[in-house]
């Protein structure tokens, strides 16, 4: 997303002074938290992109004690719910959150040490092609070999998708002409390999979402 651009919460929030609840969140952090434990690093420093309410920060460094997290936004209201998620779990191991875009050229220059891994949740179908882009562009700069990003949310597989992602797209689209849901084998993949990432494992997840892992070559 551009800086002039507004973020955009698909789903009512709750909020209690700064923190944001997200049903969405409450409803897969779990399985969310078993497929992260399978496939990325439990310890170490993790970035995330598009940390949106801070819930996920929380309950990754609550579930894992060796994790240390570092969660980025662009939008300010997110930046103060991710901090005051914080406080309610992972405390001094989740970092202040970084203010991000992903679509600003040498981004991830910002980012204060290299991470073990990255994590984007329910970012690349609510964003033009170019936050995609620069997701990976900045991953391949950022990780080492070895080294994995996470990414989840709805997918299309060589255009075939579930009628109910089908429909969703096009809801996206009648938003903004640039969202939609991203077709992985025919957009992502090669994108990512542009920037030395290569699959490693899709998990399917509730609702029809994916879990999605990278690796640098």
């Amino acid at each position: 997303m551009g800086p002039d651009e507004t973020p955009v919460a698909l789903e009512e929030r709750s909020r209690e002074a700064d923190r944001l609840h997200s049903p969405s969140v409450a409803r897969n952090s779990e399985p969310i938290r078993a497929v992260y434990e399978r496939t990325m690093p439990v310890e170490g420093l993790v970035l995330e992109i598009a940390s949106g309410t801070g819930q996920h920060a929380a309950a990754l460094c609550t579930a894992f004690p060796a994790l240390r997290w570092q969660p980025s936004d662009i939008d300010p209201a997110s930046l103060r719910s991710i901090a005051a998620w914080a406080d309610r779990g992972g405390g001094e191991r989740v970092a202040p959150p970084l203010e991000l875009d992903v679509t600003a050229p040498g981004w991830w220059q910002a980012v204060p040490a290299a991470p073990e891994g990255i994590v984007c949740i329910n970012m690349i179908h609510i964003a033009p092609r170019s936050a995609a882009e620069g997701l990976f562009r900045g991953a391949g700069a950022l990780l080492r070999p070895g080294s994995r990003l996470f990414l989840y949310g709805p997918f299309s597989r060589r255009g075939a998708m579930a009628p109910s992602n089908a429909r969703f797209s096009e809801s996206l689209r009648s938003r903004d002409p640039a969202w939609g849901v991203r077709d992985l084998d025919d957009h992502i993949q090669p994108l990512a390999a542009q920037f030395g990432l290569a699959l490693e494992a899709v998990s399917e997840m509730p609702a029809n979402n994916l879990a999605v892992i990278f690796e640098k070559g």
